[in-house]
């Protein structure tokens, strides 16, 4: 089982590397539902931590449909990202009409060279996840999807998750990473139930379960060792 750690702060990074996080998704502003990191916080992380970074492609909170702008400081950041030296990436961008903006997926692989690409929770806005799903597997470079199996907790979308996961498997190009809504007295249910290989934790191991608040070290190790035994 894969354990994937919300960092926003340097210091996030190493306590969760220390205790137990398998991979980093570095972001700041986490209360809007994460933002791309300064480029000095990513370089700092990636020299400190041997576990692999994803970083935050995201450039405003809005919405995940992008102006021709917005595009440009996409791909620049997903520039200085591969040039930092992190292991990955994590994306997402939808048309108009509420769809995977295809035309823009394929201009932001281009950029992202060998890094791993990570599809965010904008795929949780989709009217149909599956065929959604079906799209992305297309893309050899997008190795796994970030979602709750649709709004809300992925604890009350056990059966979407697990239909993912059947999907993801059979197809074996890429991994469902679950993530919002988990805690770690749930968790053993939740896998058990869905069958996925990766979970994805942020506020839920730090401090008060706020995304202002630091890293719970003991938090994080109680969770890691129950995922990792």
């Amino acid at each position: 089982m894969l354990l994937e750690i919300i960092a926003t702060t340097l210091d996030d990074a190493v306590t969760a590397e220390q205790h137990g996080a398998d991979r980093l998704e570095l972001i700041t502003a986490m209360n809007e539902g994460g933002l791309t990191p300064s480029i000095g916080l990513i370089e700092q992380v990636v020299k400190a931590v041997q576990i692999p970074v994803h970083v935050m492609v995201r450039p405003h909170s809005r919405s995940f449909v992008y102006s021709e702008r917005d595009k440009a400081v996409m791909a620049a950041d997903i520039q200085a990202i591969r040039e930092a030296g992190a292991a990955g990436v994590v994306f997402g961008m939808l048309t108009p009409e509420g769809n995977i903006d295809e035309a823009l997926l394929e201009q932001m692989l281009k950029g992202s060279g060998d890094m791993q690409v990570t599809f965010h929770r904008a795929f949780d806005k989709l009217g149909d996840q599956a065929q959604g799903l079906q799209l992305l597997m297309k893309y050899k470079p997008v190795t796994r999807v970030l979602t709750s199996g649709g709004p809300g907790s992925a604890l009350h979308n056990i059966p979407q998750i697990r239909k993912l996961v059947e999907m993801a498997k059979a197809s074996g190009t890429l991994d469902i990473l679950a993530g919002s809504g988990l805690n770690r007295q749930a968790i053993q249910d939740f896998v058990r139930q869905t069958g996925v290989n990766e979970v994805h934790f942020g506020s839920a191991v730090r401090y008060e379960h706020s995304g202002m608040m630091p890293i719970d070290p003991a938090e994080l190790r109680l969770l890691a060792d129950s995922l990792h035994r």
